[in-house]
């Protein structure tokens, strides 16, 4: 049986967007605490005996989240051009802290961006 661990940190960050063409609310200027849960799934433990050290995927995640913390969302790219929605900038974080993260043995696995005490999205690819 092959191990797997998973870790997970956690990291925030504030903004405000509009939803282009939404037929709501929320396609006015409105703002969001956002919480940030990013997952690595190990298979393996390295010479510290760590899948990855905590502190790395929170560096990395923190730094991610500094590019879009109190600033307007809609002027950032790629939501200059895609609709600022938690579910992109969910695949937004996943996608750039998997170029910085994976290795061999660690992978980002999942993404759960929090927009609201009550409301989340998860984003994996396979």
């Amino acid at each position: 049986m092959t191990p797997s661990y998973t870790l997970k940190i956690l990291a925030d960050f504030a903004s405000a967007h509009t939803l282009r063409d939404y037929p709501g609310d929320c396609s006015r200027l409105h703002g969001h605490n956002w919480k940030v849960e990013v997952e690595v799934t190990a298979t393996a433990l390295n010479e510290h005996e760590m899948g990855m050290d905590f502190k790395t995927i929170k560096t990395a995640t923190r730094e991610l989240a500094k590019t879009l913390d109190h600033r307007y969302l809609n002027d950032i790219p790629p939501f200059d051009v895609r609709n600022p929605t938690a579910e992109n900038i969910a695949q937004h974080f996943y996608q750039h802290l998997s170029n910085t993260l994976n290795i061999d043995t660690a992978r980002v696995s999942a993404v759960t961006l929090w927009e609201t005490e009550r409301a989340c999205v998860r984003y994996t690819e396979d």
